[in-house]
């Protein structure tokens, strides 16, 4: 039986005045495109015929549209349809994400999709749409790591995240590595309520757990405790703290007026690029330092012979012209801008996985990271130019 196009048009047209009209329509009409298609190929495949259909699935016009694919007895039959769909499908995952990623909710994605496509895009269809991005994230955080990284940074950032009851202030741990071929990578995210050496203890561990044997420095902050846990891990890894955090924390400890010759002190004290530059001389230096100003603030006199603040000269050990790159975690600190700029928008978080997420995919995204560091290759140490047994990697003293 066959119709004219005025009873064709009759007939769509009372359809389309139903309740989901327009989504039946659309996936009767992929269904009869591929029947269609799928009758033209065995008319030119003797011995093969139709053998049923399975499920299939796509977006369209903001909906999820349902239909069957013709299979045939072979496996051979693949509609031409499915391949224009999903190239539409991977088109709309990749704006979402990447809009997303901008720092734009569901909601806001959803808007701009109506804007570009003139149909309504609800926020369950864009979770959805979301759902790849997700995917990649997650195997991306959770992949095997290189047996060695010459320097490595740990850091922090905290973020407002919604709780049952409340919203509360959450520690994302960081983990920043450069690698051998002088480029850098993220190759950690986690998330606990605070930050501390046991949580840091966890991270590092699941750093070795992914394949990672080895750490030629780490640098961190002043958090207490990390030289423990940091040895329990990776036992020959030096650890360098941050020397940017302990300036700001000694110039909080005087007065307005002392701020200025404090500063310069300390930029003597914790100087980079001098050849001639020894870990005993800085530490006798520093003692200096705090004999100058213990005088008049107590803090610098409990200071003066603590043994762990040692580890804020271990940089002196290296290359003098790598020193400024690795004697504090400027550039973790750099990469948490980013995270908190694309968090920011949103307030608070709905959640820790939604943080991961956009932490992750803007790490991925780093383009700055795959450019190779200028020089940080220029000590013997952490990039030897044979790799010796693990048993036999040194480890820089610290005096």
């Amino acid at each position: 039986m066959e119709f004219t196009k005025e009873q064709i048009f009759e007939l769509t047209s009372k359809h389309l005045e139903k309740e989901n009209g327009i989504q039946d329509l659309l996936e009767l009409m992929l269904e009869s495109m591929m029947v269609a298609e799928r009758r033209e190929f065995l008319s030119s495949s003797p011995g093969n015929k139709g053998n049923g259909y399975r499920p299939g699935r796509t977006y369209g016009h903001g909906r999820t549209l349902t239909f069957r694919i013709p299979r045939d007895r072979y496996g051979n039959f693949h509609p031409a349809i499915l391949a224009v769909l999903r190239s539409q499908e991977d088109e709309c995952e990749r704006l979402a994400g990447t809009l997303y990623s901008r720092g734009l909710t569901q909601e806001q994605v959803g808007e701009v999709f109506e804007d570009i496509y003139g149909e309504h895009y609800s926020k369950a269809s864009i979770s959805r749409m979301l759902d790849y991005l997700r995917e990649d994230v997650s195997q991306w955080l959770s992949r095997s790591l290189e047996a060695y990284y010459p320097v490595v940074f740990i850091d922090c950032v905290h973020i407002k995240v919604h709780r049952k009851r409340s919203v509360d202030t959450e520690a994302f741990y960081v983990i920043l590595a450069v690698r051998e071929d002088k480029t850098r990578e993220v190759i950690g995210i986690y998330n606990k309520p605070t930050e501390s050496a046991t949580g840091w203890g966890e991270m590092l561990t699941d750093l070795k757990e992914r394949g990672a044997e080895r750490v030629g420095l780490l640098c961190a902050d002043g958090l207490k405790g990390l030289e423990t846990v940091v040895s329990d891990v990776f036992p020959k890894t030096p650890l360098q703290r941050c020397t940017t955090h302990l300036k700001r924390n000694l110039l909080s400890d005087v007065r307005t007026g002392d701020k200025g010759e404090l500063a310069e002190d300390m930029r003597q004290v914790f100087r980079t690029g001098d050849r001639n530059y020894t870990v005993e001389q800085a530490w006798s230096d520093w003692q200096s330092l705090c004999d100058k100003w213990g005088r008049y603030y107590r803090s610098f006199r409990r200071r003066r012979d603590d043994a762990s603040y040692k580890s804020y000269f271990t940089y002196l050990n290296y290359d003098w012209r790598i020193q400024s790159m690795i004697y504090t975690t400027n550039w973790i600190e750099r990469l948490q801008k980013d995270f908190r700029r694309v968090t920011r928008m949103r307030g608070a978080m709905p959640n820790e996985e939604s943080v991961l997420l956009l932490m992750g995919k803007t790490a991925m995204d780093k383009k700055s990271y795959r450019r190779q560091v200028p020089r940080i290759d220029a000590d013997g140490t952490l990039f030897p130019a044979e790799k010796p047994p693990f048993d036999s990697w040194p480890r820089p003293a610290v005096e």
